[in-house]
């Protein structure tokens, strides 16, 4: 699924083409994943790109709509596991599983494809964000040292389950909490009430250089994700731990191995990120 990185370069991509584009026309093909198809095919067609921002996980095109008196509202979108958000002339063949397509005022389109359509695409009325995304936390790029220390440092709860947890910190997948975690040398399964302010410290810089370097390499492509062009992203080569089990460390050489926390299967170095001491009865 895409993470942060992955968001925000798709948000980087589309920001630097689509603001002041108009949206001529929509076509739809299967909207299971749509809250309102019929208002999408109604509100949109006329209106004006006006911004594109992330919000964790998710994208927000700001629109302008084609009657002045009208509201100011916002298409959100989620890319759910497979799904990319493109723009490409208008000629170009359509690929299967493309359900959205928006026609812009510049000869290109803006297409969502999506083959297992676990997405989602919603209009939503400015200044209302919050009643269609849900109670979010802090965005980990956002956040001060002290805020990310602050919301994590009472809870009694594993610490990869936390940075999993969208309601304590936006944006922040499987990916790059295990790539944090490895770089700031703590075990997923320790509590983060018994992390030290020092270890939460070094897991802020530690998410905030992975954060940013996946950016900067326009994210992870680890099956389907694309940025705004349709390239693939290149921040797989730099992991160091995730999905790497069974291969070398690469700080110590011991073999990467996998658990699971939170459903979710972590991959740690046992020689570098030492597990959490068995309570004493």
């Amino acid at each position: 699924m895409p993470e942060l990185p992955e968001v925000e370069t798709i948000a980087r991509g589309l920001r630097a083409t689509l603001p002041g584009r108009q949206i001529l026309s929509v076509r739809l093909g299967k909207t299971d994943f749509i809250d309102d198809p019929a208002g999408i095919e109604r509100e949109i067609p006329g209106t004006r790109i006006i911004a594109v921002r992330r919000h964790g996980k998710f994208l927000l095109l700001d629109l302008e709509p084609a009657n002045p008196k009208a509201r100011e509202f916002s298409l959100l979108v989620h890319l759910g596991m497979t799904g990319r958000l493109v723009t490409i002339d208008s000629q170009a063949p359509v690929p299967p599983h493309t359900h959205v397509l928006f026609a812009l005022d510049d000869g290109r389109e803006l297409r969502y494809t999506d083959v297992r359509r676990f997405g989602r695409m919603a209009i939503v009325t400015s200044g209302l964000e919050e009643n269609s995304l849900g109670s979010l936390g802090l965005d980990p790029l956002e956040a001060s040292e002290e805020d990310f220390v602050g919301v994590l440092r009472h809870r009694r709860a594993q610490i990869k389950a936390l940075l999993l947890d969208q309601s304590v910190l936006r944006g922040i997948g499987n990916i790059y909490a295990d790539e944090s975690l490895w770089r700031a040398r703590i075990h997923p399964q320790r509590l983060a009430a018994n992390l030290s302010t020092k270890e939460l410290r070094q897991l802020y810089r530690a998410a905030q250089r992975v954060l940013n370097n996946a950016i900067q390499a326009r994210g992870s492509s680890i099956a389907d994700y694309v940025d705004a062009d349709g390239n693939l992203g290149g921040f797989q080569r730099l992991h160091r731990v995730y999905q790497r089990e069974g291969k070398k460390c690469f700080r110590c050489a011991f073999a990467i191995k996998r658990t699971i926390v939170a459903g979710r299967s972590s991959h740690f170095c046992p020689h570098c990120q030492r597990a959490p001491r068995a309570r004493r009865r």
